[in-house]
């Protein structure tokens, strides 16, 4: 079967290709614009939007571009390659590869319930499935979106009624447009944060709509939903606003501790990753011979599918020292 290496990086070596990895490489895939996915490589397969997030956010997106459509087959001598959707963030992507006889699907960061902002998942049958299961323990069983969506409509309101500003807090790519676009409807005023800005503005450039929203300006906020990124918690802008309430919009909301960690007055559970239930559903889509977990709760979830009858191991676990890649 087609060998699987890891080190910062799931490697390929009889397709001399790299899986998202940390780093510069000679060729890498690069499933999804998130900075823990991208890097500067001199060969690399993505998608268009991916390849414009990468450009707006890092200046580059790999010195020489593979860029592929969904859906689409390319030939790279020895192996061919398809990006499939992953329904993570806008233009996200999988990526099934087939070698000697042999397919190997490669997930990235993924989600098959659909969502707001980013298109629907889909899956294929492989012989190697190499996972990510950031929520891959039992208790990650996230509401549905709808409910989710109509207690933070609820929350803003009411923070709105008792004259203070909600700041909503979601990743610059991805969660925050997946916010906006629960927004629509509502008739909330919305200002977002300048990096929330510009990804929005390259949504909208590659087609998807909004309800109205406004850049930030802080003497303008009072009255306003405010969408900012994690990253400005304890900083100036938050500081500037006296009367708030902050709300943080995750996956981790279902652990209690969250509300803790991030120092807010509410957590909301709307991910853009696979729950439990879901990492068990790809598996039994694609009927692997063998699967691959990263992320997360890899290690747990390889030995559950163990149990399950599965050959399964962690790449990023303990239990990688317990066979040969």
């Amino acid at each position: 079967m087609i060998t699987v290496q890891f080190d910062r990086g799931v490697y390929l070596p009889s397709c001399d290709l790299w899986l998202d990895p940390r780093g510069n490489r000679p060729f890498a895939f690069v499933s999804h614009a998130h900075a823990d996915h991208t890097g500067n490589h001199q060969r690399t397969i993505l998608t268009e939007p991916t390849a414009r997030f990468m450009r707006a956010r890092m200046g580059s997106s790999g010195k020489v571009q593979h860029v592929l459509r969904y859906g689409e087959c390319r030939d790279f001598g020895n192996f061919r390659a398809t990006c499939l959707p992953a329904g993570h963030v806008l233009g996200s992507a999988q990526l099934l590869i087939e070698h000697a006889g042999e397919r190997l699907l490669y997930t990235g960061d993924f989600k098959l319930r659909p969502g707001l902002s980013a298109e629907q998942a889909v899956s294929v049958s492989a012989d190697t499935l190499i996972m990510e299961t950031t929520f891959g323990l039992p208790h990650f069983s996230f509401p549905p979106a709808a409910k989710t969506i109509a207690r933070i409509i609820t929350f803003c309101r009411e923070t709105l009624a008792a004259g203070e500003v909600p700041v909503l807090l979601g990743y610059s790519l991805g969660k925050a447009q997946e916010i906006l676009t629960a927004l629509t409807g509502t008739e909330l005023s919305v200002m977002v944060h300048g990096s929330i800005w510009q990804i929005t503005r390259l949504y909208e450039e590659m087609g998807a709509v909004f309800p109205p929203y406004a850049r930030f300006e802080q003497a303008e906020v009072s009255g306003h939903v405010l969408l900012c990124p994690p990253a400005v918690v304890g900083s100036s802008i938050l500081e500037s606003i006296p009367e708030k309430r902050i709300a943080m919009i995750t996956g981790w909301g279902l652990d209690d501790r969250t509300l803790y960690r991030y120092g807010c007055d509410a957590v909301f559970p709307l991910s853009d990753h696979a729950d439990y239930v879901e990492l068990l559903e790809m598996v039994d889509l694609v009927k692997p011979r063998r699967v691959f977990t990263l992320h997360g709760y890899a290690e747990e979830f390889a030995s559950d599918l163990r149990r399950k009858g599965f050959e399964a191991w962690s790449l990023t676990g303990g239990n990688q020292l317990e066979f040969a890649l």
